[in-house]
């Protein structure tokens, strides 16, 4: 019901239509506005238009940036609200070189542009940020474990491997479990398997080939996984957010606490490591760094050149968000402070529930509660898949990490009151 009246209200004060088909496709763009040189302070186009793009949208209003996004389809997250949107194909060259003509910069909500692509719209002149060079590090984990390894960075011990045989042969150096991953594309779980035995490793080697180039890496055992954010300029400025202590299930993310629960030592080298690795990338605007704390020390594991799931926390819990100095960064515009706005912050990620209830349904049991920020994400509902999360502050941890699990609980029906 209400989710209806809102549909219908939004759709009576959209701008209209005027696109025409272009080889027989959808319209190139879906809406047309009205703007002129003085009337905004940038364009800012970004390639993707999930909830990352979604949650730029509002900073970019602030700050009188023109956000523009190419969207695979007008049913995108962010498509569904923006003003700017152009439908077209993140694979197709002539759709990323058409879009990057509109726009003073180019940059990104998801990591998985083509390289080759992305060289060729730096070849033509355009501004990419982060540049082609950066983005590889976070796109071909081969390329980004070498590169790192070589300078001395903590790494699992890692291989490219090509056969079956080549996994074991690492086993028996390293010991099982081993991890084996698609050197590219994989995300949230998806391209990353763990492996117990040699019998495993065959059953399972044609999934794996199905990916792609291979890399295997030996098993972390892991006290923490942490995350550090970073916003980085073209010109070198940093800045980092406090150490968020990410809790993984399945390889998805379900909860971010902030400052996470780790020693003032551990926290200060995870901010210097993060520094270090946004220099060595030479990014502009946000990285993540993924780490692994163990009994030994800080492991790297993951990097991501653009926000980030770990950092929507920001939002609501610091003096500047992730996004808003995304944009900023990519501008090359002075960045804005990364304080904590509360002695703690909480977020939960809201997943579809197993009755397949879209939570915008129950989203008036969430509002009832006091402190809490809801963010949806306008996705079709599914059990499991990402639909939107909540953040809560306050002056102690727990209470706040307790109040965010009610918030989503009662969105996911798993709580009634």
């Amino acid at each position: 019901m209400y989710r209806d009246c809102y549909a219908a209200w939004m759709a009576s004060q959209s701008p209209s239509a005027t696109a025409a088909v272009v080889d027989g496709r959808a319209p190139r763009m879906r809406h047309a506005i009205s703007t002129t040189e003085d009337s905004v302070a940038a364009r800012v186009g970004m390639v993707g238009a999930g909830q990352l793009a979604r949650m730029s949208l509002a900073p970019a209003t602030a700050l009188g940036i023109d956000l523009h996004l190419l969207a695979e389809a007008d049913s995108d997250s962010a498509a569904q609200i923006a003003r700017r949107v152009t439908i077209g194909d993140h694979r197709r060259p002539d759709d990323l070189l058409a879009f990057a003509k509109g726009v003073d910069v180019v940059t990104f909500d998801h990591e998985l542009v083509a390289p080759e692509h992305l060289e060729a719209l730096a070849a033509e002149g355009h501004v990419l940020r982060p540049a082609p060079a950066s983005k590889r590090f976070a796109q071909d984990k081969r390329h980004q474990r070498e590169r790192l390894g070589a300078l001395g960075l903590p790494l699992p011990a890692f291989a490219t491997v090509a056969a079956a045989t080549e996994v074991e042969h690492f086993a028996e150096a390293n010991g099982w479990p081993v991890v084996v991953k698609a050197a590219r594309g994989g995300y949230d779980g998806r391209g990353v398997w763990v492996m117990d035995s040699s019998a495993e490793v065959a059953a399972r080697w044609p999934e794996c080939t199905a990916a792609g180039a291979l890399l295997v890496e030996a098993f972390v055992t892991i006290e923490r996984e942490l995350a550090v954010l970073v916003a980085r300029r073209p010109g070198g400025q940093a800045a980092v957010y406090l150490i968020t202590e990410t809790v993984q299930a399945d390889g998805i993310c379900h909860e971010l606490l902030v400052p996470a629960r780790v020693t003032p030592g551990r926290a200060a080298e995870a901010t210097e490591l993060g520094l270090r690795i946004a220099e060595i990338v030479d990014v502009a605007g946000v990285m993540a760094v993924e780490l692994f704390e163990t009994t030994d020390g800080l492991v790297i594991n993951e990097l991501a050149c653009r926000p980030h799931n770990s950092g929507h926390w920001t939002i609501e819990g610091a003096a500047t968000s992730q996004f808003a100095n995304h944009l900023r960064a990519v501008l090359d515009w002075p960045l804005g402070s990364t304080a904590l706005m509360a002695d703690a912050a909480v977020t939960v990620n809201v997943l579809g529930p197993p009755d397949g209830v879209d939570p915008r349904d129950r989203l008036p049991a969430a509002l009832a509660l006091d402190g809490v920020s809801v963010h949806l994400y306008g996705k079709a509902a599914r059990p499991g898949r990402k639909l939107g999360h909540v953040t809560v502050l306050g002056d102690d941890l727990a209470d706040a990490l307790s109040r965010a699990r009610h918030a989503a609980a009662l969105l996911t029906g798993e709580a009634t009151s």
